[in-house]
């Protein structure tokens, strides 16, 4: 048994060391603490994705615009580039001077441009909705790394505070070992959990960084900065769900889910797209007024014109064709966007129910209770009223529960915040 706690003491102490020398070799961070408020407030002001996202809007504005537009005239003039009578270039001598000019216009049909301009305007539609469903998503991120990051640390605050007792403990043993007072098997027990404590600080001390790295982006907070969470949970036996009937879920997907927004405008953009492919089968026309000096057989000959073309084959049968189609193929999307929505909003509300059932079936002084009982428990140790077995599995019992603990109201902060995300209503954890 000694043998096998010296091997697992110096492969935990190698372990340990690496760690010690990679945090040395860490440039210094500065330490932003931040409520979930004020990461939002970051994040509206200064997420790049968003801002550029943001940016589609004012596009889709400016083809509404140029939808709006008429076509602009056609003028043409010309002049004689040779006079054969007179054998000269440009001949602009009395009695021999030519030039003729003539101005058009386009005039559309079957409401070509109306059509037009509703379909740039659903366009802004959609490009709104984009953005906020955009919004949506991003914002869910930045909450979930947020209360990531929030009760990871109090994980780790326990872990610190287990590794600063037991680092306390191992010096005076060390020292009373030195003396014959404490027995060798007592010290490597101690130093053997206390490395095993330090290890799996490390890995969540990583787990912690890459949650900070990704709400570092979210934010634009500067590089290397450590940010601290800080949160008032507040949740333990409440029942929430009771609180906002499921139909009342339903209803708010349905009104503000803007993915499920976004495929019913595009039912209606194929709707008037096919209106406008069938107006593009009717000809548009040319009018045009023309002014001849003297090419033709009358001098200073005026005409007006008209110009179209015969729809004897191309009525834009295709473009017709595709759009009915597609008419069709949006509606099949948007009931699967549907059924999504309501399969989404089913499978959330049953995980935030059996979370909050577990997490309400928790004593609420249990945590207090035992955090008192392990320093009783330290007290007792170190006067020699306990045994090392009995210290080591009662510690690592208070660590192993503190930790789970935390991971259960992770996970049930998660599951509201993704009920919230399915039904694109803030109705928890505000």
């Amino acid at each position: 048994m000694l043998i096998k706690l010296c091997k697992i003491g110096l492969l935990s102490g190698l372990m340990f060391l690496s760690a010690e020398i990679n945090a040395q070799a860490q440039p210094v961070s500065d330490t932003l603490k931040l409520t979930v408020k004020q990461a939002e407030d970051l994040f509206l002001k200064s997420n790049l994705q968003l801002i550029a996202q943001h940016y589609n809007i004012g596009i889709a504005d400016a083809q509404v615009i140029t939808a709006k537009l008429f076509p602009n005239p056609d003028f043409s003039i010309a002049t004689a580039l040779y006079n054969t009578d007179t054998h000269r270039f440009f001949d602009y001598s009395p009695g021999q001077s030519e030039y003729s000019g003539g101005i058009s216009q386009l005039f559309t049909t079957a409401g070509k441009r109306n059509k037009n301009i509703q379909l740039a305007q659903i366009g802004v539609d959609q490009a709104k909705y984009q953005f906020f469903d955009l919004l949506r998503t991003l914002k869910a991120s930045l909450r979930s790394d947020f209360f990531a990051i929030y009760f990871q640390q109090e994980s780790a605050k326990v872990y610190d505070a287990e590794i600063n007792t037991l680092q306390k403990i191992l010096k005076a043993y060390k020292e009373q070992n030195a003396k014959g007072n404490i027995s060798e098997k007592d010290v490597l027990g101690i130093q053997s959990q206390l490395y095993s404590l330090q290890a799996e600080l490390a890995s969540l001390v990583a787990g912690i960084d890459t949650s900070i790295s990704q709400l570092q982006l979210l934010i634009r907070a500067k590089p290397g900065t450590y940010i601290q969470a800080e949160y008032n949970y507040e949740l333990d036996g409440r029942d929430l769900l009771a609180t906002v009937p499921y139909q009342k879920l339903l209803d708010s997907a349905y009104s503000n889910r803007y993915d499920l927004r976004l495929a019913k405008s595009a039912v209606a953009y194929n709707d008037i797209n096919l209106k406008y492919q069938k107006a593009l089968a009717v000809p548009d026309f040319n009018l045009s007024l023309g002014y001849d000096r003297r090419g033709g057989t009358v001098p200073h000959f005026t005409d007006l014109g008209i110009e179209f073309n015969l729809p004897f084959f191309n009525r834009n049968q295709g473009g017709i064709k595709q759009a009915q189609l597609t008419i069709d193929q949006g509606k099949v999307q948007l009931q699967g966007q549907q059924d999504q929505v309501e399969n989404d909003i089913a499978v959330n509300y049953l995980t935030v129910s059996r979370y909050e059932k577990l997490s309400n079936s928790f004593d609420p002084k249990f945590r207090e209770d035992f955090t008192h009982l392990i320093k009783e428990v330290v007290k007792n140790y170190e006067v020699r009223n306990i045994g090392l077995i009995e210290f080591l599995y009662l510690y690592d019992s208070y660590k192993t529960n503190a930790v789970q603990l935390n991971n259960i109201r992770l996970s049930r902060v998660n599951a509201l915040e993704q009920l919230n995300y399915v039904t694109g209503t803030p109705f928890f954890n505000q």
